[in-house]
């Protein structure tokens, strides 16, 4: 039998590297730090619970519905409100403020829906979870075996989609120099709205999945966002494959870590989980600034076998 904790381990950090790909792409194509991205997980485990608990549905077979609603949402902030800033020169740290406000915006409305919910459905909203609600594979929870197959599964698509088709070659050339895409003929405004729509998506799919291990609040997306962008800056901002590393190691990092130290210096420890994106990230810019995928590891091995003859 698998210790409980390691299985939080790999749920955990598997849905975490979802919501870094999404972070990264839109960071790519836009340069705009997200800080909403978080909100948008949180949004598609309220999505969750609707489904399961107000229509008595099967979430496995309605996830298309976070994918598109956070893509909607995560497309409408573009559009709407960061797109119109951009072409009034709006800088960096005024589009992320600007993001900031509308995490707070979104955060409002799931705290109102979360009352909703409560006073006229009876469901409970808060401190909510749906293990009770999962299925059963091969005597273990669905979550274990769809957590990482989807991870992967997104992974495997998305890589297809940059490195197969015309519109991932026309993807990559926005990301490496919009100007130039932009006089060849690229669509580069159709790609920063296709970006933002995965981004959002993938962040509504991870959120869909957590509340069936996890407790789900409102305010979950805000409490893991520390975590996000850990996962982004140690695999490097600029490297989709970079998230995917950074992903699944802070994600280990957050609850192993935790735990091993927990069994070390006592549980006094536990509550300052939240320290431990921040310190990995702090050893990281400290090390390698531009990420794991930033570093020459080529050199780095010659230095260390040149070393050890």
């Amino acid at each position: 039998m698998v210790p409980p904790i390691y299985l939080d381990a790999i749920i955990f950090s598997s849905l975490l590297t979802l919501l870094s790909i999404g972070l990264t792409l839109t960071y790519l194509t836009t340069k705009v730090p997200n800080f909403a991205h978080g909100t948008f997980a949180a949004i598609g485990a309220y999505i969750s619970l609707t489904i399961v608990r107000l229509f008595r549905g099967t979430l496995y077979s309605n996830l298309y519905l976070p994918f598109l609603v956070c893509g909607i949402i995560a497309l409408s902030q573009y559009r709407v409100i960061l797109k119109p800033l951009m072409k009034k020169n709006v800088s960096i740290v005024g589009l992320m403020i600007t993001t900031l406000a509308i995490d707070i915006f979104l955060l409002a409305v799931l705290n109102i829906y979360a009352d909703y919910l409560t006073t006229v459905f009876k469901i409970t909203s808060r401190s909510f979870n749906l293990k009770a609600f999962d299925l059963t594979v091969f005597g273990q929870k669905g979550i274990l075996i769809f957590a990482p197959a989807l991870t992967w599964t997104s992974v495997t698509m998305l890589h297809l989609l940059l490195t197969k088709t015309k519109f991932g070659v026309s993807m990559r050339a926005a990301i490496e120099n919009p100007d130039l895409a932009s006089t060849m003929g690229i669509n580069v405004d159709l790609v920063y709205n296709v970006s933002w729509f995965i981004s959002g998506g993938l962040a509504g799919l991870s959120g869909a999945l957590l509340p069936f291990w996890f407790l789900s609040n409102p305010d979950l997306g805000t409490k893991m966002i520390a975590s996000i962008f850990a996962s982004s800056i140690v695999g490097g901002l600029y490297s989709i494959y970079g998230a995917i590393i950074g992903g699944y190691l802070i994600g280990l990092i957050e609850i192993l870590g935790t735990h091993f130290l927990a069994m070390k210096v006592g549980t006094w420890i536990i509550p300052y989980r939240p320290i431990m994106p921040v310190i990995a990230v702090a050893v990281t810019l400290l090390i390698a600034p531009k990420g794991i995928l930033g570093v020459n590891w080529r050199y780095v091995f010659r230095k260390v076998l040149g070393k050890t003859d």
